[in-house]
């Protein structure tokens, strides 16, 4: 059996990953602008981050993986690393659950949780980018923020007001 060295490996090459424009080149490429090596793993987590369009725990990240990709210990390890480059982002949850999504492109966003079903949409940032900036002017540095808004979505509203009795409609 040949060995494989950093130069030989498959997936050694990423002389090309920043021009394809693709989202799994763009996330090699930023590994190994920070000196990380393009593992199997690595790759497999980043593959599944890109494939969902929200938000995703661990535990589901973990079951989206195929059985022999990685432990659970890795998938830790790698979110870690992954966020402390920027290159995911972590979001907390109605219920406190610690939640990670792709971040290729440095975009910022929060989002609107739905607390009946559980919905997660984007929502701009812009209004946080200026209390960040007021904040650096103040001279506060490394300022960050965790921002996340819950409410019902209009689906579940319709729903509820559906299923609503016409006697808790009336008021005396």
């Amino acid at each position: 059996m040949i060995a494989s060295s950093p130069s030989n490996h498959p997936l050694g090459d990423v002389s090309n990953f920043t021009r394809t424009g693709k989202p799994l080149d763009t996330a090699c490429a930023r590994l190994k602008s920070a000196g990380l090596r393009i593992t199997r793993p690595r790759i497999a987590i980043i593959e599944a981050l890109i494939r969902r369009d929200n938000p995703v725990s661990i535990e589901q990240l973990h079951q989206d993986l195929a059985d022999d990709a990685c432990d659970l210990v890795t998938i830790y390890r790698c979110l870690a690393v992954f966020t402390e480059l920027g290159l995911v982002r972590r979001c907390f949850f109605h219920n406190g659950t610690g939640l990670y999504e792709i971040n290729l492109n440095d975009s910022r966003h929060h989002h609107i949780v739905c607390k009946t079903c559980g919905k997660v949409e984007r929502i701009d940032a812009s209004f946080t980018e200026n209390t960040e900036r007021i904040l650096c002017e103040r001279g506060y540095e490394q300022v960050t923020h965790l921002v996340e808004f819950f409410g019902v979505c209009p689906d579940c509203q319709k729903k509820a007001s559906a299923t609503r009795p016409l006697s808790s409609l009336i008021t005396p």
